[in-house]
């Protein structure tokens, strides 16, 4: 007969084994309740990510905790990975995908764009999918071992309560001198060898089942790299999307997770979705110009003229005010306004009143230039551009687009008002079609100038037309015209875009604007770099 105590002593291992074995984990990713809450919320909110989750797992046990792993890893400022022992062995695959994902060489461009940011991150998962879906079909052998290996875990954890059992049992049988009837310690015997057969046979299981990970790890790296590169360029260029079209990273934050997703597809499949690195360039290069802007800079010396201006003074006249009998003479040709200047071509004071742009959308607008672009692309990514400079100067700005006679549509965005990306991306969409008509947006920009000086004083308005065609305008709007200018103190751009003709000598646009250029290469931005240093 066996004691008591003893056959506690041998199965003692196997009593504490539920508190030896230390917590599994079935998150790679180390994740606080906060982190936890912001995935279920994004995956609450995304369509995408629960079809993807109810797809995968179908054949994968643990999909949910591993687009979770692949989520947090992106979104997490600084993502922490467990140790691989510190994982359920179900979710070995899992934490081999998510390893070769973030030690991809292409991952820490993808989490320049994503962390911190649910949708980009929710959008990074959906674009390594394939990849996802890749990297568990080459691991599904290594799968199977660890799906095995957790039975055994499970067999194991068994045979250790079945010890536990028997021994309880012997227990009740040990008679007063703590001796243990033979059939109640052999139970007890029995218990603790197939206890110890489980354990062996859990751990060449996980034994197992790391050898058949480390044969698929290769392929999961190669297919982790093609996806994270894949996810960055996507996130990429959604971003430059959104950066193009003039939507800041605080808007974005404002916006719920549906609408964000509905702005960028309707980004992406607007007319103009094509010309967003155009729009951006323009843009771009619109805000390094007004870095470079001085006010009231002299620009180019051409010569001598007359006037009041004490900083443009020759340096003659100056000495005059060193001889007491010439002061009064150069006072008194200062107040007459006949003070010897240098005079100076180039760029001026800028405008205080609106900036209006004026944008042909008559049909020869969708010619495409020799190097790439459209004629209505140039002219709609200055223009956009332009409403940039009004909103930086706090100025109204004014799109105006036109076509024939009477054929206009006047798209306000005032200096007080938040400007909605939805506006700017129905500005920018809408295409009239037809003939073109000068006096028809001219017009309209008068109006809107006179009425900005009616109500707030404010002249010097800006006007850029930007067309690709000639006509002509009547006599009797052309003195209506100057005599509005005269009043109202606004200047007036021109840009033939796609035709140099219509800025020739003598043409119409030359007598009506008082800085004309011509466009050819409808790729290039900078070929309207000083309207920005002068609006």
């Amino acid at each position: 007969m066996s004691r008591l105590d003893d056959l506690a002593g041998s199965a003692g291992v196997w009593l504490g084994r539920s508190a030896a074995t230390g917590e599994e984990h079935v998150g790679a990713v180390v994740a606080d309740r906060f982190d936890r809450f912001t995935w279920r919320d994004t995956a609450t909110q995304s369509a995408g990510l629960r079809e993807l989750a109810a797809e995968l797992s179908e054949h994968h046990e643990g999909a949910a905790d591993l687009l979770a792993d692949v989520f947090l890893a992106a979104y997490k400022a600084g993502p922490r990975l467990r140790a691989a022992a510190a994982m359920a062995p179900s979710r070995l695959v899992n934490h081999q995908v998510i390893v070769s994902l973030v030690e991809s060489p292409e991952f820490a461009e993808l989490h320049r764009e994503t962390a911190g940011d649910p949708y980009a991150a929710a959008m990074a998962v959906l674009a390594q999918a394939a990849a996802v879906r890749r990297m568990l079909a080459r691991s599904r052998a290594a799968q199977d071992q660890a799906d095995r290996a957790t039975q055994a875990r499970q067999d194991a954890d068994g045979a250790a309560a079945a010890v536990g059992e028997a021994l309880r049992h012997a227990a009740e049988e040990a008679g007063e001198d703590g001796t243990v009837p033979d059939p109640a310690a052999d139970a007890v015997q029995q218990a603790v060898q197939a206890a110890e057969a489980a354990q062996a046979a859990g751990q060449r299981a996980v034994r197992d089942a790391r050898q058949a990970l480390a044969a698929a790890a290769p392929a999961v790296r190669a297919a982790a790299r093609q996806g994270v590169a894949q996810a960055a360029g996507t996130v990429r260029e959604e971003a430059a999307l959104m950066r193009a079209w003039g939507v800041g990273p605080g808007e974005l934050e404002r916006l719920a997770f549906d609408q964000r997703a509905r702005l960028a597809e309707r980004l992406r499949t607007s007319r103009l979705a094509r010309w967003a690195d155009l729009i951006g360039r323009f843009r771009q290069m619109a805000s390094g110009e007004r870095a470079r802007k001085v006010e009231n800079t002299a620009g180019e010396l051409v010569g001598v003229t007359l006037g009041d201006d004490l900083s443009r003074v020759i340096p003659s006249e100056l000495a005059n005010l060193g001889l007491p009998e010439l002061r009064a003479v150069f006072a008194a040709r200062y107040a007459a306004g006949e003070l010897m200047l240098y005079d100076s071509q180039g760029e001026q004071i800028t405008g205080q009143g609106a900036i209006i742009a004026c944008i042909d959308t008559s049909h020869s607008m969708y010619a495409e230039g020799p190097s790439g672009g459209t004629r209505e692309a140039w002219a709609k990514a200055c223009a956009l551009a332009l409403l940039d400079q009004a909103r930086h100067a706090g100025r109204d700005f004014a799109g105006i687009l036109f076509s024939a006679a009477g054929q206009f549509k006047v798209f306000r965005f005032p200096a007080g008002e938040p400007v909605g990306i939805a506006r700017v991306v129905e500005f920018a969409e809408t295409f009239l079609g037809g003939g073109t008509s000068y006096q028809t947006p001219l017009s309209a920009a008068r109006e809107l100038l006179a009425e900005e000086f009616d109500d707030a004083a404010r002249g010097r308005g800006d006007i850029v037309l930007l067309t690709d065609d000639e006509c002509e305008v009547s006599e009797e709007w052309t003195r209506t015209w100057n005599e509005a200018k005269r009043l109202l103190g606004f200047r007036v751009f021109g840009v033939a875009i796609g035709a140099p003709d219509a800025a020739g000598s003598g043409s119409v646009l030359e007598a009506l604007c008082d800085n004309l250029r011509s466009i050819e290469d409808l790729t290039d931005v900078h070929a309207a770099a000083d309207l920005f240093r002068v609006i």
